[in-house]
Order: structure tokens, then sequence, then C-alpha cells
């Protein structure tokens, strides 16, 4: 393969990055290798500067030596990112290939050092690679959910709050069990989504809130800073040092960072995608079913052989890319806790993975997003099926026959409509019959399915409680 089919994204081997690169372009800073390098640079120069701060070394950093070594990640580009690379594959300068990702970023950074500057023994001084990792993939995994998927997250919910308020009191058979069941509205069922999606949406914030870090050594116990200065708090420090990177600390770890935060992360993200699946189908069967239209895009091809067909096809691709994302962060939930004794490196490659899983799940709220924004009630077919559709009014028959005292009105309805077609017509003669007073029974003949809907146009305004 030459380097322009290297480049080309109908080479990709993934389809995040060919296929649908235009789609995922938001997560290359957060999830990229060179996203990575970047906040491994931040924190090998933020605890640099850390350990200039402490009265027990004799490092000293002056303000625009500072300045220029944030620039390192502050300003971090391609060639940056390329550099490291080289240094970790083919080695550079005085350097032989590491062959090590982390050590790369630590030459890289001496590399860096502002002239005048004796530092290079300080850059990652008493830190084992998982300190830097640990601490980096989170400056990278929270803000992706944060400024990436939430939003577009939120912007499936506020399409469905839309829908909600906009056909509130749209009247639409309901089917328990697939069969046809006590009428709603579609506004309703809309508020319902929305309104899962919004927990669902808590959920997220916190688990982003609660990620953690830690900064302890090789096997958690500060070992190498101890033997170094034992007068120093370390304990303190590394707590002061991973807050000021904006993570909650965690003080007892082996090498690693047990993970548990990014396990709630991963089962928070998989949550919500259950319940986008969920509307995915619903929507899906309510065009089925022709409840719903959908705007035909010009030029559009529905089906190769059948000119007349539009497919749900945004639904049934969200649907599909938020099941891959499930079954990633499912594994990824259950992985990354995972460390035999002090440490093994299986994770690592583990956690190269997680941008693909934050992908699919971008994808899958785009296309649902989407096929909401195209779809339609259609009011005439909801209408039809309530109105071939009777025997759904059979639960308010019998509720008002049991308030007026009859003890057989189950029973009664029953015999009526169970299993078996029945009209208005039919309810009426049985209306005709029944020894109830005249209110009661004008109140039965009044009944029919467009109208018993209860509270649901009111229950839309409860989206937000």
């Amino acid at each position: 393969m030459d380097q322009d089919q290297r480049s080309d994204p109908l080479y990709a081997v993934s389809p995040l990055d060919g296929r649908y690169a235009d789609r995922t372009t938001p997560l290359a800073p957060y999830a990229s290798e060179a996203g990575l390098m970047r906040a491994r640079v931040r924190v090998e120069v933020e605890y640099l500067l850390a350990l200039a701060d402490l009265d027990a070394t004799p490092l000293e950093i002056d303000d625009g030596q500072r300045e220029e070594l944030r620039g390192l990640y502050e300003r971090f580009g391609p060639e940056d990112a390329r550099l490291i690379k080289r240094i970790e594959t083919q080695g550079y300068g005085e350097y032989d290939a590491t062959n090590h990702d982390v050590k790369a970023i630590e030459y890289f950074v001496r590399e860096g050092l502002p002239g005048g500057l004796d530092a290079e023994q300080w850059i990652h001084f008493g830190l084992t690679s998982e300190d830097v990792n640990n601490l980096a993939h989170r400056l990278l995994i929270g803000p992706a959910v944060e400024e990436v998927l939430v939003p577009a997250f939120r912007s499936v919910r506020d399409a469905l709050v839309d829908l909600a308020h906009e056909h509130r009191g749209l009247p639409m058979l309901a089917r328990t069990h697939g069969q046809p069941a006590t009428p709603t509205t579609f506004g309703k069922e809309m508020a319902v989504y929305a309104a899962r999606l919004g927990r669902a949406l808590g959920r997220i914030r916190s688990a982003t809130d609660g990620l953690s870090g830690k900064l302890a050594g090789a096997s958690g116990t500060y070992a190498a800073h101890t033997v170094a200065y034992p007068d120093v708090d370390w304990r303190a420090f590394s707590r002061e040092f991973v807050e000021e990177l904006g993570l909650e600390h965690v003080p007892l770890t082996t090498q690693v960072n047990p993970c548990d935060d990014l396990a709630e992360l991963f089962d928070s993200l998989r949550g919500a995608n259950d319940v986008l699946l969920d509307l995915d189908r619903d929507m899906w069967l309510y065009v089925s079913d022709r409840y719903l239209g959908q705007d035909a895009v010009e030029g559009e091809t529905g089906s190769s052989t059948m000119p007349h067909k539009v497919n749900p096809i945004d639904f049934e691709n969200s649907e599909g890319n938020l099941s891959k994302a499930n079954s990633d962060l499912t594994f990824l939930a259950g992985y990354v806790t995972k460390s035999r004794l002090q440490r093994d490196l299986s994770d690592s490659t583990v956690k190269r993975n997680v941008g693909a899983a934050l992908a699919h799940c971008l994808i899958g709220y785009g296309k649902c997003e989407k096929g909401l924004e195209k779809v339609a009630p259609n009011e005439r077919v909801m209408r039809e099926e309530l109105e071939e559709n009777p025997e759904v009014i059979g639960e308010a028959v019998q509720t008002i026959l049991r308030r007026e005292g009859h003890t057989d009105a189950y029973e009664r309805v029953k015999s009526l409509s169970r299993g078996r077609r029945t009209s208005l017509d039919d309810f009426r003669e049985l209306f005709a019959e029944l020894d109830v007073d005249e209110r009661t029974r004008e109140e039965l003949m009044s009944l029919t399915p467009a109208d018993y809907t209860g509270l649901a146009s009111e229950l839309v305004d409860d989206i937000d409680e």
C-alpha cells in the first residue's frame, strides 16, 4: 500500500476512520494517539512545575520558563506528535528508539526545556508510566464525554421534547404485548423518552464528575519519592496535584488506578444508549405501522429495487452503532478494573480502544437525531387505528361500572370484547341494556377511543420533574 492509500479514508481498516470519519472527527483531539501524547506531555510538564514548587527540591523555574514549558502542550501540534513517535520507533538525536511511548514523552519534554533550565533529571522524577497514563486518559475521556457526547445526546433529548410538546394531544393507539391497548398520545410517548434521557444525562454527569487519578509510584507506595525526600508529605502532594488537574484523588492503589471510575462512566453511557436503543426500535415500529411518515430526501435511493421506499435507515443505523458501542462499553467496563497482582499491561492496548466505543456512541446519537428530524406523525392513520379498535374503551367501561357498584362489570365487558372484533355499536347496545342511571348511560355512550387518553397531554409537562 502506497502513502496515498494509507491516508485515503477509503482504505481505512475501521469505518470510524473511513466511511464515518466526518462524523467522528470531533473526538479526534481526545481519542487519537496524538491527543494522548499531548495529555501525557501536560501531566509531565505540570508535575515538573509542581516539583519546583516544593521547598525540598533545588529545582527553580521562573515565570517565563513556566510559560514556555506549558507551551509544549498548549501549542502541541502534528509535528510534535510526529517527533514523539520518531523518538519511540526510530530514535532521534542522542536518543535511541525507546520502544516505550511514555519514555518518548520524557525525552520530548527534555528537548523542549527552555534554554538555561537544568531540569532533565527532574522530568518523570519518581514516577511510573501508569502515574502519567492514568491521569492522561482521564484528562481526555472526561472532556470527550462532556464536550462531544453529552451535547449530541442532549440534542436528541431536545428533539424529543419538541415532539412531545408539539403533539401532546395527538391520540394514538397504544400496544401492550403487541396488542391494542388503552390509548395514549404521541406527545406523551415522546415525553417518556425525553424524561428517561434526562435521567440518563444526570448519571453520565455524575460519573464524569467522579473521574479519579493516582500518583503514587511503581507499587502505589510512594517508595521512590520517599527514599529521595523522606520529609516531604508526598500523600498531600499527590492529592493536591491530582485535584489541580480536576480529578478526584485515589489514595490507595497498586501501580494502577483501579479504574472503577471508568467502569462507572462506561456503564452510565451504556445505560443511556439502552434508552436510545429502545427509542430507535419503537420509532422503527411506528414507521412500519405508518404512524409516522418520513421526509424523502431529494435524489436519495431508499431501495435498489423498490423505488417507492423511504426506509427508516437513520434509526436502523443508530441501533447498529449503539449496539456496537454497548458491546464495547460492556467489555471495557469489565476489563479495565482487573489487573494481575500489582500490575499487568493487558489493559494498555484495551484502553486505546475507548475512543472507538465513544465514536460509535457519537454516530448513534447523530443518526437518531437525524431520524427524529425527518419524521412526522400521520394523524389520519392514527385516528383510523383508534376507530378500528373500539374494544380499547373496555377498560373505561368496566371501571365506570365498578364505580356504580356493578360487581360483574369486568366479566360483562370481557364476554363482549375478548378475542373477537367489536364495534362502538356493540358497546352501545350493551349500555342500553345496563341498569344504570341516565347520567351514567350518557357518560358511557360518549366514550370513544380517541378521547380516552386520560392525563396524557398534561403529563408532557412532567418531563423535567
